[in-house]
């Protein structure tokens, strides 16, 4: 490790190449800590972060319990830093470069990584946005009790369909578009009950209610989305280095206008993660690196795609086997 490997940087620039990040939920106790371990790169991103937040977050990660770990206003910041501290290890040490790929995404949190990785967001600013976005959801789910249920099996719009049908009953609204056959719905839990029984009666496959504070990415969270705003109204954001593909509508953002505009909008609209990788994949991009705790985004490219090449790296195993490979 440490040594280029330049027909590595040659293929990744024939490849067109996007970076990927993960969202809320792939949290767990001891992210990150082998990279913070071996490499001072993960340490100098987690002393950063500590400065800003005033608390050990690099603790919370590595040794904290998993119910404080999850908890939204914690989890986020503390994603953030780790999938970075991992792109600083990659950046340093291998021949994986931001500036030989040619565009990002992230899953709702994991936009703000990747706004950083584009150089759209400084680092520091943007701990401190997921902060206190996670914060303002919180609040948000404190003053509406909502949930999340995941919805596999069944059509996209044979879901939007079951929505738009008890809409008038309560708030409710297809909220993650992960994959084909994989929708999330968002609401009220008395909308979300008779949405779960609609979509069994209809032909799902399974119909699970996910371990989350509330109805996030729906209307209920318009209250944190208007505070979000202001908060970026006075935050610095640049022209991003490579595009960024955005949540709400699988389009390439990268002026700083439109990308306020889209982090704040996002709070309370849909994430349309498949079609995001889905414009990707259109426009040629056929080599995926996924960066950060879990490995969720390469078990849903696997249902988008799975003639896609997908690399997670999570941990320094992961990260060595890489190289080996390469």
């Amino acid at each position: 490790m440490g040594v280029f490997n330049y027909s590595m940087v040659e293929s990744m620039q024939k490849q067109k190449t996007a970076l990927l990040f993960p969202g809320q939920g792939t949290q767990y106790v001891g992210m990150g800590k082998d990279f913070y371990v071996h490499f001072k790169e993960a340490q100098e991103v987690f002393h950063e972060a500590n400065e800003v937040l005033g608390f050990d977050i690099a603790a919370l990660c590595f040794q904290g319990k998993q119910e404080e770990l999850n908890k939204t206003s914690l989890c986020q910041p503390a994603i953030l830093v780790t999938s970075m501290a991992i792109l600083e290890v990659l950046k340093k040490n291998s021949p994986i470069q931001p500036s030989a790929c040619l565009a990002t995404a992230g899953l709702s949190l994991g936009e703000y990584t990747a706004h950083v990785s584009a150089g759209s967001i400084a680092f520091t600013d943007a701990v401190r946005l997921v902060y206190k976005r996670g914060a303002f959801m919180q609040d948000a789910c404190n003053a509406n009790h909502g949930g999340m249920v995941s919805i596999i099996g069944l059509e996209d719009e044979k879901v939007e369909q079951i929505c738009t049908e008890i809409r008038t009953e309560g708030v409710i609204c297809a909220a993650n578009y992960n994959c084909p056959g994989q929708i999330v719905i968002s609401g009220e839990r008395s909308t979300l009950e008779k949405a779960s029984a609609l979509a069994k009666e209809r032909g799902a496959k399974i119909v699970v209610p996910l371990k989350v504070d509330g109805a996030f990415h729906s209307e209920l969270m318009s209250p944190a989305s208007s505070k979000l705003s202001k908060e970026l109204e006075s935050t610095p954001v640049l022209k991003s280095n490579i595009p960024v593909v955005a949540n709400i509508n699988a389009q390439y953002v990268s002026e700083p206008a439109e990308i306020k505009t889209s982090l704040s909008i996002q709070l309370n609209s849909p994430v349309r993660w498949h079609q995001s990788m889905c414009t990707l994949i259109q426009d040629g991009f056929n080599q995926f690196y996924e960066i950060g705790p879990g490995k969720s985004l390469s078990g849903l490219m696997r249902r988008i795609d799975p003639a896609q090449k997908m690399v997670n790296i999570d941990t320094v195993e992961t990260f060595k086997n890489l190289m080996k490979s390469i």
